[in-house]
């Protein structure tokens, strides 16, 4: 991938955070720690990392739902960090998350239908008569259908849950989406169709995605580049086969000796 064609630049990155209480010295933490990287239009691109190590920091600082304390987030070619408040609200709409347990980011006195249209009518895609038939279509697309609308967060089982994530996801007609542990709390077979599901969604749509993950076994069968990230600090970064086939740091080796056999195919 050309860094020319990136979609995301991302230069000196940086996030702390203070510890302690006013009343007791405070220590500065460093979540993440001068990240450079790029992601270009239309890849897949991973970010590996046990927990801990500042990976999903990272993918809500992209999405400005975290101010950076430093660096320079770039997304076709605009710094979100200098922007008005408004234009980047604006933005946003080209930029979706899908969370690890979607079902919990859904209002459960809400119905779920109601909460995907709320992107339409928020960014007038759609004129609010319209805005149901387009929810139902986003349904159909994902694996639902137009029964679902009224029904509630805690009806779906887990994997119909993160279909409903991604339905939400696409709704404002995104360009780039973060996908932050999409399967972690699935079984392998509905991981399997979920990630299928997200390659079939990117080929149609044109998406540029990122993968949050710790599981590298994903990473292979989703991702064109990926980067390892240890306590903050990108510690290495290349195409999958290359790094997966000859890693460069001792952490990359040790996350492939413990890897499973790939769960998805």
């Amino acid at each position: 991938m050309l860094e020319n064609d990136a979609l995301i630049r991302v230069e000196n990155l940086r996030k702390t955070y203070r510890q302690g209480s006013r009343r007791s010295p405070q220590a500065e933490f460093v979540a993440v720690d001068d990240v450079s990287f790029h992601i270009s239009k239309g890849e897949t691109w991973g970010l590996i990392g046990e927990s801990g190590s500042g990976k999903s920091t990272i993918g809500r600082m992209l999405l400005s739902l975290v101010a950076p304390t430093s660096g320079t987030v770039l997304f076709d070619g605009n710094d979100l960090n200098v922007l008005d408040a408004r234009y980047v609200r604006k933005m946003r709409s080209r930029m979706q998350m899908v969370f690890q347990d979607s079902g919990s980011a859904f209002n459960p006195r809400r119905p779920v239908g109601e909460q995907i249209a709320f992107g339409l009518r928020l960014y007038d895609i759609c004129a609010p008569r319209e805005c149901r038939k387009q929810v139902v279509e986003l349904l159909e697309r994902v694996g639902l259908d137009e029964s679902h609308y009224s029904r509630y967060a805690h009806e779906f089982s887990g994997g119909q849950k993160q279909r409903l994530g991604i339905a939400r996801a696409l709704a404002t007609r995104p360009e780039f989406i973060v996908l932050d542990e999409p399967t972690a709390a699935l079984d392998v077979s509905v991981q399997a169709q979920v990630l299928n599901l997200l390659k079939d969604l990117q080929a149609e749509f044109g998406l540029t995605m990122m993968l949050i993950t710790h599981n590298l076994s994903l990473v292979e069968f989703m991702c064109d580049r990926a980067a390892v990230l240890n306590h903050g600090n990108l510690i290495e970064e290349g195409p999958v086969d290359t790094m997966f086939s000859s890693p460069q740091s001792e952490i990359t080796r040790s996350l492939l000796d413990a890897v499973l056999e790939p769960e998805a195919a």
